[in-house]
């Protein structure tokens, strides 16, 4: 009896699996990478990581039914979420033909989407700060993260401590923080102080772009906190995907720019990258101290 009841509840455990993978394929809602500060790393308490594929599609999940990142599996290096895209926007900002030279850190790895898209499609230095072990080993089995080399170190450790460490300061040239636990609510480093300490970590021509996300979350309170950190004229933020992402961009220095300028700048990025950075323009706008 025993047995016949645990074999119901497997079979029960996959339908629901796939019930939630299937769902989260046709609605893309609720996606968030995901990074719990309430533990250190690798101290056993961290959520459980899964993975489950529908179709193209495989998705990462940490615990709970809220998707943390996914991947199409045909096509490992593109990013196809519509947030993830937009933290691709500090692209309007830098030189193009300095991408190669640059070093970009995500705090939070998710599924490596954005780690693998700066790193192998744009080739640039990447670091990845990520605190869930097993997060880094599914990725690397499942997500197609490469093993770390010479131009890519993806390192356990928690994001609220890595933006202090001296060996950074000064040597990012784009950032990008994507911090959420396994329900995805708010983010969890959400401080005027956080980000005065990301902004620490930025070049004189670095950016940072900030993915505010949750039921939880107040987009326009978190954006005037970033501007606070960095400077009156140097924040840009998105109109909410269609699934609530907001993000927000940050410029260590400021750069005047007019419509015309960005919409030529987009095209350039577009031309080049799978992005639809044409579209950017429309939704994007400066933020000002309030």
């Amino acid at each position: 009896m025993d047995i016949f009841l645990g074999l119901l509840g497997c079979i029960a455990a996959v339908f629901i699996g796939a019930y939630l993978a299937k769902k989260q394929a046709r609605t893309f809602s609720g996606q968030s990478n995901s990074l719990d500060t309430n533990h250190q790393p690798g101290d056993g308490e961290l959520p459980t990581v899964t993975h489950f594929d529908y179709g193209d599609m495989r998705f990462l999940h940490l615990g709970s039914p809220a998707v943390q990142g996914s991947m199409k599996i045909s096509k490992p290096l593109e990013i196809h979420l519509e947030y993830q895209q937009r933290m691709m926007a500090w692209l309007l900002f830098a030189d193009l033909k300095k991408i190669k030279h640059l070093h970009a850190m995500q705090l939070g790895l998710g599924a490596a989407s954005l780690t693998k898209f700066c790193n192998l499609s744009l080739g640039m230095q990447t670091t990845a700060i990520e605190l869930n072990p097993k997060v880094i080993e599914t990725c690397k089995l499942w997500f197609n993260l490469p093993e770390n080399n010479n131009n890519l170190q993806v390192t356990l450790g928690d994001a609220a401590e890595a933006v202090t460490r001296d060996e950074w300061q000064a040597k990012i040239d784009v950032l990008q923080v994507d911090l959420y636990d396994q329900d995805a609510e708010c983010p969890v480093l959400d401080t005027e102080s956080f980000y005065s300490d990301c902004k620490k970590l930025l070049t004189e021509d670095g950016c940072m772009t900030v993915n505010i996300f949750g039921r939880h979350s107040n987009t326009e309170e978190s954006a005037q906190k970033i501007v606070r950190a960095f400077a009156d004229g140097a924040v840009w933020m998105f109109k909410p995907t269609k699934a609530g992402n907001s993000v927000v961009i940050a410029l260590r220095t400021s750069q005047k720019i007019d419509s015309s300028e960005l919409s030529s700048r987009a095209q350039a990025i577009e031309s080049r990258w799978l992005l639809p950075t044409t579209e950017w323009p429309k939704v994007l706008a400066p933020v000002s101290l309030s």
